[in-house]
């Protein structure tokens, strides 16, 4: 059985999750508030940072990239379809590139700031970086969102996924961060409707659902989160 230590709001986390779900692999979902600096959890990653994936009897899986990775090698390694790391080299490098992408970029400058400075900080003390929300950083995060969201719907307009024909790791990195924003209600749809449209084809596949039904107690989600036809 597997474990994945996560947050709800986490888009790291949710990125693990869709993969997991795109795979039909069940695991047991721990909220970890890793602010807190548990030493249990520290014990599985010394970074301590989410999500972490562990086995049974198995040394603990730690970051987002590393645990795409192991799924692939542990639980898709044999599929003949439904892949969502493609066969070829350089497919695969575009897959990871875009990924990378959306775990890293996106993250550092919108989904990261968005939830730490609305959700996160709300549950955090001064002496772990609590406070009220930091107006500049929000802002900076609603200006940065523009651009990536105008580079998804450049990617949709020359290939059917973004990394190319098929649903890849790379469509469901993008659509997790999206899906915070989204639920934050963060996400300008009016400015690109080939993005839009992308977004609504990813959230429509039965392995978003779980996370559409979730809600978090004091953050509400907004109008346009689990409506398909947004």
């Amino acid at each position: 059985m597997l474990t994945l230590f996560q947050h709800p709001l986490c888009p790291r986390s949710r990125y693990v999750r869709l993969i997991l779900n795109e795979y039909g692999v069940e695991a047991r979902l721990l909220e970890e508030r890793f602010w807190e600096r548990r030493e249990e959890f520290l014990l599985l990653n010394p970074a301590g940072e989410i999500p972490v994936l562990v086995a049974d009897g198995q040394p603990a899986v730690p970051g987002t990239a590393i645990i795409a990775e192991y799924i692939e090698e542990t639980h898709a390694a044999d599929l003949t379809e439904g892949r969502l790391l493609p066969e070829s080299i350089g497919a695969r490098v575009e897959v990871r590139r875009l990924a990378s992408w959306f775990n890293d970029k996106f993250h550092d400058e919108v989904s990261g700031p968005f939830v730490l400075e609305r959700v996160f900080k709300r549950h955090m003390t001064r002496e772990q970086g609590g406070g009220p929300p930091d107006t500049e950083a929000l802002r900076a995060a609603r200006h940065n969102i523009r651009y990536h969201l105008a580079y998804i719907g450049w990617l949709v307009r020359t290939r059917d996924w973004l990394a190319g024909d098929e649903l890849t790791l790379a469509d469901l990195a993008a659509a997790a961060h999206l899906s915070v924003c989204d639920y934050l209600g963060e996400v300008p749809w009016n400015e690109d409707d080939v993005a839009k449209h992308w977004y609504a084809r990813v959230k429509s596949r039965p392995s978003f659902r779980p996370l559409l039904a979730e809600t978090l107690a004091g953050v509400p989600a907004s109008k346009t989160y689990a409506d398909l036809d947004f």
